[in-house]
């Protein structure tokens, strides 16, 4: 199949790029390497990408639709995975209209260019923190009309406008909502990053509450393996969770890091941030029995991959 892929020099992205080239898939590579992290880890991502004879990339925004459309028009894609975003919760509070601008308007944008084009199959990045303050487990089928911050909300309209794009046009379009993703690659902004970079150079690292708020840790290769199952059928609309489906809560999630790193953190205690949650935690059972998604990897085994891979990037060596 030809795959276009946006946000394909992101953490999610750049995985699923090099997985759809290993089966086979010609991929067709979207990102605009903005600056809300290093792009020079961007490049780093998609380095093995770019020397496979089935992928092309294209710098560009998502906002520009006709230079978008050029792209369309070039390499006839026969299914879009919608990767770019502006992530994160924290950040959104600060610049709310960029958010919305990408992860609104740019969906849009992807949508109407899918639709124009024929698209088979739409994937569509979504996020756990659509469910706000929600009880636990979150369940697809739960209300989620109470976002508790302006990325939230932005990826809760970008499955509104998807859904309104089946009902107009019949686009088959999956919406996946991610669960704090983790592993090899992963965004700088994030803590298992920021935690593991922070204790490896004995400086202090933040704790937001007491440690016992609770995260659905889910490792990319899980991610990754769901979206393509997603990718493989058509299921006319369809939201799926993509988690874990264990929780994990924040002091034994330090203390994994320290064990992988050998190495004790020195931890400062903050009051929990706005539009924080106090637990994400996954219910997987649509997601097992329409997609065979089946996560498969330990919290302690992923961070030790990630560890691993983290002292390597950052050796003085490289």
């Amino acid at each position: 199949m030809k795959i276009l892929i946006t946000g394909a020099a992101g953490f999610i992205g750049s995985h699923v790029t090099d997985a759809l080239l290993k089966r086979g898939d010609t991929v067709t590579a979207i990102d605009n390497f903005n600056d809300y992290y290093s792009q020079k880890s961007k490049r780093s991502n998609i380095k093995q990408a770019q020397s496979h004879e089935n992928f092309t990339l294209f710098e560009a925004d998502i906002l520009n639709r006709d230079k978008i459309r050029t792209i369309f028009k070039q390499t006839t894609p026969d299914k879009v995975i919608h990767l770019a975003a502006r992530a994160g919760v924290r950040p959104s509070l600060e610049n709310p209209g960029l958010y919305a601008d990408v992860n609104i308007k740019g969906t849009i944008n992807m949508l109407e260019l899918s639709r124009e084009f024929k698209i088979q199959n739409f994937i569509f990045g979504s996020s756990s923190s659509v469910y706000g303050a929600n009880k636990v487990p979150f369940s697809e089928s739960d209300p989620v009309n109470s976002p508790i911050s302006p990325y939230a909300a932005t990826k809760r309209a970008g499955e509104l406008i998807c859904h309104t794009y089946h009902h107009l046009y019949s686009l088959n379009i999956s919406c996946m909502r991610f669960f704090t993703v983790y592993g090899p690659r992963g965004r700088p902004d994030m803590a298992p990053y920021k935690f593991t970079k922070a204790i490896s150079e004995s400086k202090e690292i933040t704790m937001y509450g007491d440690g016992t708020t609770e995260r659905d840790y889910t490792y990319i290769d899980d991610i990754v393996s769901g979206i393509i199952a997603a990718l493989d059928k058509n299921h006319g609309f369809e939201i799926f969770n993509l988690g874990n489906s264990k929780t994990v809560p924040l002091k034994r999630f330090i203390e994994t890091i320290e064990n992988a790193l050998n190495k004790k953190a020195k931890i400062r205690q903050m009051p929990i941030q706005p539009g924080d949650v106090t637990i994400t935690y996954a219910d997987i059972a649509k997601s097992k029995k329409l997609l065979g998604y089946d996560p498969k990897t330990s919290i302690e085994e992923g961070i030790r991959n990630f560890v691993k891979w983290y002292t390597q990037a950052n050796s003085p060596a490289r």
